[in-house]
């Protein structure tokens, strides 16, 4: 799951055999899933998902967004989460997020995502899922909480007392992932921690509450081989360091954007990421949006120096985001389309979590 924040699922990168031993486990089942799902894409269900804390950029799009549209033209029932609930784990404020919301639907729809074939929907219209939270809190220790990567970079970086919720932020996921019976989930590497602990509270509910007839199945990851996309200025693209090209950016607002973009003193163009980070974020992004390899346009570039190399960068992804940018603003005329798009994503995903938390209810003895 991604966020449009760039805080993606567990998305700090856990250390030491521990992780090392899961993730050769996770690529092995990743490798199997994927197969099977390309042979019989209509047996896989898959959820991904956003925060909606602002725009949505090219790295959103060539890390997930891509993906998420070619599963869906294949035939997997995919879903998507706008975790809205998910904002107050780390914020203090909702501040602008009806309208955060209704431009990320108008992003997916722009980028080839259909609702027609995939359910878009919110975290806070779907009491039935949340509800889930109680019993699946009962199934986790502190201790597996405070280790989690995410949990554990956010109190080192926030500076402020750990929120509950953000201290309970992986169940919360695993609620996402389990309320709709998804069994594939599409993460990078360093978001297995929270597929992990997903699969534990699947298993243990099962063992705990439903060994005859299994209640949840333990989804499997399957794992991204997205590059790394940096931002313009080399380091990782966040809309809070101003280095991202959003998705939904004008022609003039990227050309703006990649002219004030740092570079170096040298003129001679080369793909060096370790020595020349800022610049071959630049070469990075070009190659991404054209199909190229970044080397192979620095060559093409050579001594013409930066200024030639941001009329090219700039050149490729406003023609890139052309097709793009036409769609979405023929969706944007008609916003009550949008927002009917949302309303009936979250009245299909009621009757979905409200049959999965009677099935709960059901087999830890609680229907009445």
């Amino acid at each position: 799951m991604e966020n449009a924040d760039d805080r993606k699922t567990g998305q700090r990168t856990a250390t030491g055999n521990e992780m090392s031993a899961s993730f050769l486990a996770a690529k092995e089942r990743s490798d199997k899933t994927l197969a099977a799902l390309e042979a019989n894409p209509g047996k896989f269900r898959m959820l991904t998902g956003d925060r909606p804390t602002g725009r949505l950029h090219l790295g959103h799009y060539f890390g997930s967004i891509r993906e998420r549209v070619a599963m869906q033209d294949l035939g997997v029932d995919t879903n998507i989460i706008i975790a809205d609930y998910q904002v107050i784990t780390d914020r203090d404020t909702t501040e602008h997020i009806q309208d955060n919301v209704l431009n990320m639907v108008l992003d997916y729809m722009a980028a080839g995502i259909d609702p027609k074939k995939t359910m878009i929907f919110t975290h806070s219209a779907v009491p039935a899922e949340n509800q889930l939270m109680l019993p699946f809190l009962s199934l986790v220790t502190e201790a597996e909480l405070l280790r989690n990567p995410t949990v554990k970079a956010e109190m080192e970086a926030s500076g402020h007392s750990l929120t509950g919720l953000l201290l309970t932020y992986p169940v919360h996921q695993a609620c996402d992932i389990l309320f709709c019976r998804a069994n594939v989930v599409p993460i990078g590497k360093d978001n297995l921690p929270h597929i992990e602990i997903t699969r534990a509270i699947a298993r243990r509910f099962n063992d705990r509450y439903a060994k005859k007839n299994r209640v949840f199945r333990e989804p499997s990851a399957i794992l991204s081989d997205a590059p790394e996309i940096p931002g313009l200025d080399g380091r990782k693209m966040s809309k809070s360091y101003g280095n991202a090209i959003k998705l939904s950016a004008t022609a003039e607002e990227t050309a703006k954007l990649i002219k004030k973009s740092p570079t170096d003193s040298e003129r001679r163009i080369t793909f060096d990421p370790v020595n020349r980070p800022q610049v071959s974020a630049l070469l990075t992004t070009a190659g991404l949006v054209t199909g190229r390899g970044p080397a192979e346009i620095a060559a093409e570039i050579g001594d013409a120096g930066a200024g030639a190399l941001k009329k090219y960068v700039t050149e490729s992804v406003n023609d890139f985001l052309a097709p793009f940018r036409a769609r979405r603003e023929e969706l944007a005329q008609d916003m009550d389309s949008i927002r009917d798009v949302l309303r009936d994503g979250n009245r299909q995903a009621n009757e979905i979590a409200d049959q999965t938390l009677d099935e709960v209810r059901a087999a830890m003895g609680m229907k009445y």
